[in-house]
C-alpha cells in the first residue's frame, strides 16, 4: 500500500481513494480466503495426523466460502470495469522498468533509511508501479484462474476428459492447488507491505475508514 495519502490541493477538493463498497469487497474478501486457504489445507492433508478441520466440515466451508468470494469478485470485476476505479490498474508501460526498480530499491533499502515513498498515492494514480503490476497480474490473471479452477471441482462434468497430457480433472486440481499456493503468498507479502506505511497500522486504518486525497 502507498503512504502520504491525506494530503489536500489548496481547492479543498478530495477523493476517496478506498470508496466504502471496495472497502467492504476487500475484508470480505480477505476472510473467503481466509477461511479458503484453512478449508483447501484441511482437504489437501485429509487423513493426516494434524487436519485443521474435518474433511466433511472442510469441504462444506471450501465449497460456501469458494461460492462467496465467486459473487464478490464478479461484482468487484464489474465496478473496476464500468467504474472509475479501474483506472488504478492502467500502468504507464513508457519507463516502467526503471519505476519498477525505483520502487524495488525502496522496499528493499530505502525504507529501512526513513527515504520519502518515491510514488505516493494521487488521485490519478493510489498503487506504486510495483503494486500496479502485481494487482493486475493477480486479480485479473491468478483470481480468475483460481475461480475458474474451483468452478470445475465444483461442476466435475464441465471438466476436459484430457489437459496437458493428463486426466482433466487432475491437471484443473494442480494448477487450483499451485495458484492457491501463489496467492496464499500473495497474501503474505500484501499484509507485511502493509506495514511499510507512516505508521505501523496507518494503511491498514486506510482500508477500515478510508483515505482522501487532494483531486488533481
Amino acid at each position: 500500500m502507498n503512504t502520504h495519502s491525506h494530503s489536500v490541493t489548496a481547492t479543498g477538493r478530495t477523493v476517496q481513494l478506498y470508496p466504502l463498497w471496495l472497502r467492504i469487497w476487500h475484508w470480505s474478501n480477505a476472510l473467503s480466503f481466509l477461511m479458503l486457504i484453512v478449508s483447501g489445507a484441511s482437504l489437501h492433508f485429509a487423513g493426516s495426523a494434524w487436519p485443521l478441520l474435518p474433511f466433511d466440515t472442510a469441504r462444506i466451508l471450501h465449497n460456501l466460502f469458494g461460492i462467496l468470494l465467486t459473487v464478490a469478485y464478479s461484482g468487484y470485476l464489474l465496478a473496476n470495469l464500468l467504474g472509475q476505479n479501474g483506472i488504478h490498474y492502467r500502468p504507464q508501460w513508457q519507463g516502467l522498468l526503471g519505476r519498477l526498480w525505483q520502487q524495488a530499491h525502496f522496499y528493499g533499502v530505502g525504507i529501512f533509511r526513513g527515504a520519502p515513498h518515491p510514488f505516493p498515492a494521487t488521485a490519478r494514480c493510489k498503487f506504486n508501479p510495483l503494486q500496479q503490476v502485481t494487482y493486475l497480474s493477480v486479480m485479473f490473471g491468478g483470481m480468475p484462474m483460481l475461480i475458474v479452477s474451483g468452478l470445475l471441482f465444483f461442476f466435475p462434468e464441465l471438466a476436459p476428459e484430457r489437459l496437458l497430457g493428463m486426466d482433466g480433472l487432475w491437471a484443473v486440481g494442480i494448477t487450483h492447488y499451485v495458484l492457491g499456493l501463489f496467492l496464499t503468498a500473495f497474501m503474505l507479502g500484501h499484509i507485511y507491505l502493509a506495514t511499510a506505511g507512516e505508521t505501523l497500522t496507518g494503511e491498514f486504518g486506510k482500508m477500515i475508514f478510508g483515505a482522501k486525497v487532494g483531486e488533481e
